[in-house]
């Protein structure tokens, strides 16, 4: 029978499992647009950098560095023409834009026509580097500090050949100042310029040091963004620079986590960071957060006269003078440098960052960053247990058990890494990508054979 219990309980499921059917679909539509800021917005900005700022193949750069997750199957267009790259996943598009001194900006409620309106301040390079001596210049000296330069020779071949479990794009060792280790992957060579991602962290003290030593800031005293009315108002560029501001924050590089939403979905990053709620009293609890460097680096704008003055600052007061001028500090869509993320810069140039903190500060001959600075950045946060100083991370808490103590580090995304060790005169440095779990590189065991190597 047609009206039948049996029959009326069939419709009453089949009824549900259409309502269900209904919600579950429209829900997946409502989650995917969500993440398609992110899904398109990832490799439009990569790809533009990669592209314009590097000056990699796009081919290239889409079979190695975005051939994940949803990201592979994003479609993406370069335009010579207007310095751009669009990319589409499903029913949405991001666009990139790279501008000449800025490197590329995702467009994010902002037209490309209105950022190209902004220029970034002439600034003309001090010398030709290939006619300055190392650490400034690319003339390398053709002494060695190595008694047996083949062990250092057989690392080399080793971590470029992924024998290390990573990837690696370029590596670098300095031993006493020296170079005594540089090899590249055959698409690269010592003038390209590789992605920081959270290296620029530590590129961002360095900044705040050379703020301090101007005497424009005292780090201890509140950041004083007017925003902050409520018990935020107490929270110390220190505390943002020690990762201990207690703003809430999700680092945790999910679909949607604060990072990831603030570098795809956001156009003022600091914004979107000092407006998060507190959540633990400040200076008290520690944890990772791009977001508290965004902070730091939109506070170096508002002190400083104007933006032409900011824009050169890490040009004129650190690049500059350790021989990084041709590195590239990209900025999002408000105009603030992305501290946490983008910068773009040379192997040597990585490795000169590197002298200037083993040389305690002085480069060259040239006292870049102020007195005690560097003390400063590698006494490990309150709440850190050892582990981290000043945006560079530490060893003092035994990550690396077989590593001295005293080695420090700015540790990026993708296998970057620039590594200190005073006790050894030793500068490493490694860029690569190593995209999946299986395939971290194992650097306490590279780190181990390069101090083998070298004494």
């Amino acid at each position: 029978m047609k009206n039948s219990p049996a029959n009326r309980i069939l419709k009453h499921f089949l009824k549900t499992v259409l309502v269900v059917f209904v919600l579950a679909l429209a829900f997946g539509a409502y989650y995917i647009n969500s993440l398609i800021p992110i899904i398109t917005g990832y490799p439009a900005k990569f790809l533009c950098s990669a592209v314009f700022v590097s000056g990699r193949e796009q081919a290239e750069v889409e079979a190695m560095d975005l051939n994940f997750s949803f990201i592979k199957y994003v479609k993406s267009e370069v335009n010579w023409q207007d310095s751009s790259v669009t990319s589409r996943f499903l029913w949405g598009k991001s666009t990139a834009i790279y501008r000449n001194g800025f490197g590329a900006t995702l467009l994010r409620d902002v037209t490309a026509e209105e950022l190209k309106k902004i220029q970034f301040p002439a600034i003309e390079k001090k010398f030709n580097p290939d006619t300055i001596a190392w650490p400034l210049g690319n003339i390398l000296p053709d002494t060695t500090t190595l008694r047996d330069p083949s062990k250092l020779a057989g690392i080399t071949e080793k971590i470029m050949t992924g024998g290390y479990n990573g990837h690696a794009f370029a590596f670098m060792v300095v031993h006493k100042g020296i170079p005594v280790a540089e090899a590249y992957q055959p698409q690269f060579n010592a003038k390209t310029r590789f992605l920081s991602w959270s290296v620029a962290k530590s590129f961002t003290n360095a900044l705040a040091g050379i703020m301090v030593k101007d005497s424009l800031w005292d780090i201890n005293r509140p950041a004083g963004i007017p925003e902050w009315q409520d018990d935020r108002k107490n929270i110390t560029i220190n505390d943002l620079l020690q990762m201990q501001s207690g703003l809430k924050w999700n680092e945790d590089y999910g679909n949607r986590s604060d990072v990831t939403v603030m570098l795809y979905c956001e156009n003022d990053f600091a914004k979107f960071t000092y407006n998060q709620p507190l959540e633990y009293p400040h200076g008290k609890k520690w944890y990772y957060s791009s977001g508290s460097v965004n902070v730091v680096n939109y506070l170096m704008r508002q002190k400083l006269a104007d933006d032409a003055a900011y824009y050169s600052f890490a040009k004129t007061r650190l690049f500059d003078k350790i021989g990084a001028q041709d590195a590239v500090f990209e900025v999002d869509a408000s105009g603030t440098q992305v501290g946490s993320s983008y910068v773009y810069a040379t192997a040597r140039d990585y490795a000169r960052f590197g002298l200037l903190y083993l040389n305690d500060g002085v480069l060259a001959g040239e006292r870049i960053l102020p007195e005690g600075w560097v003390k400063y950045t590698t006494t490990p946060a309150s709440d850190s247990e050892g582990g981290y100083g000043s945006l560079f991370w530490l060893n003092k808490g035994g990550r690396m058990k077989t590593i001295p103590e005293d080695m420090y580090s700015c540790n990026g995304h993708d296998g970057q890494q620039i590594y200190i060790i005073p006790s050894k005169e030793l500068v490493v440095v490694v860029l690569g990508y190593s995209p999946k779990p299986d395939r971290v590189m194992n650097f306490e065991q590279l780190l181990g054979d390069i101090i083998s190597a070298v004494e």
